[in-house]
């Protein structure tokens, strides 16, 4: 991959970082109780938590993947 494109793919790599803390917070906003009805507190917390695990998830995998890119960008030898 030429280095070039591989520092593009890594900034991509951070950019859908910034794209899933807004999924995180749409949804967090999005499920938070209300008085006039809709979902209770602990169906809230439960959704946080469980929408907070996977976009972490996907944070740490974003973020070994953009570190590997930069590897490559900066001309290091990456083993599989």
């Amino acid at each position: 991959m030429p280095p070039r494109i591989a520092k593009l793919a890594a900034f991509g790599a951070f950019g859908a970082v910034g794209l899933f803390v807004l999924i995180y917070a749409v949804t967090a906003v999005a499920s938070t109780p209300r008085r006039t009805g809709g979902i209770d507190w602990t169906e809230a917390i439960v959704t946080w938590i469980s929408v907070g695990l996977a976009i972490l998830a996907l944070i740490a995998v974003h973020v070994v993947i953009a570190r590997g890119l930069f590897a490559i960008a900066r001309g290091d030898r990456r083993p599989l």
